[in-house]
């Protein structure tokens, strides 16, 4: 009997892979890392319960006729204003589309200066304390000292959309930048090249489909913040979202929320498209 079940087995090319695949057991101090990194994670979210309030997410359950009375208006949405609203989202992307080429024209020399593999350690840490310090201010803050200084609308968003992603820009670029093959730009420092000279031969072409992918993206996520920012007088199509959300118009606001949804989902079939292409 023991025989047959052996026999089986082997005649099994499943069984007899299983039976021959050796799989190594991870070592203890690489366990107990991981198991310290679960802990820490626990331990953080256990922390932040109170203070996020997160026992009052019960009452998306309990008051739920709260909720069901803000669904009515936007299962019957309005399009009487349709021209208007669409003319307005025109005018987001507009914003992020300026504020997105700004953010790179700029970035791209801050990209190469925080780069540890192109410049030396007294100019890159400087740098990347400037873009963490860009990166960090949220783009409303920024477009509120914008409308300050130049006034409400689209201008002060663009300038807010582009300061806040130099800072992203930078990193995500330098990151690029740092994880290049050093090879080619070697090769071209061996012919007597310049610095800039390698970096525009040696560097830019190697990273040129990644920046672009980079570039996509953030165009898409500024698509959506430049909606935010219009709800403080940076233009687009967040002034007439907040407006009729204030005026209880939640039809209106239904209209306004399927324009934007649908200009997102077409953007980023644009840009999966074209990312395709790119990398």
């Amino acid at each position: 009997m023991q025989t047959d079940i052996h026999t089986s087995a082997n005649s099994d090319p499943k069984l007899t892979l299983l039976a021959a695949i050796d799989i190594p057991r991870q070592p203890l101090m690489r366990r107990a890392r991981v198991w310290i990194i679960w802990g820490v994670v626990i331990a953080l979210l256990a922390w932040s319960w109170g203070p996020a309030e997160m026992w009052r997410a019960i009452g998306l359950f309990t008051d739920y006729q709260n909720m069901a009375t803000f669904s009515e208006g936007f299962l019957n949405p309005s399009f009487r204003y349709w021209e208007m609203y669409a003319n307005e989202m025109i005018v987001t992307i507009q914003i992020a589309a300026w504020g997105t080429a700004l953010a790179v024209l700029f970035g791209v020399p801050f990209a190469i200066l925080a780069s540890a593999n192109i410049c030396p350690p007294w100019i890159v840490q400087p740098v990347r304390r400037l873009m963490d310090i860009l990166r960090a201010t949220p783009e409303i803050v920024l477009a509120l000292m914008f409308v300050v200084s130049v006034g409400l609308g689209p201008i002060a968003g663009v300038l807010a959309l582009a300061v806040h992603n130099i800072g992203i820009i930078a990193k995500l670029f330098s990151e690029a930048v740092e994880a290049i093959d050093p090879r080619p730009v070697e090769g071209i420092r061996a012919t007597g090249a310049s610095r800039l000279q390698e970096v525009i031969f040696g560097v830019i072409p190697q990273v040129m489909p990644l920046w672009s992918s980079f570039t996509l993206y953030r165009f898409e996520t500024n698509v959506r913040s430049a909606t935010v920012l219009g709800v403080i007088g940076a233009g687009g199509i967040g002034q007439p979202l907040f407006e009729t959300m204030r005026g209880f118009q939640y039809s209106e606001a239904a209209t306004i929320v399927l324009i934007i949804v649908g200009a997102v989902i077409i953007i980023d079939i644009v840009s999966a498209q074209l990312r395709k292409m790119l990398v």
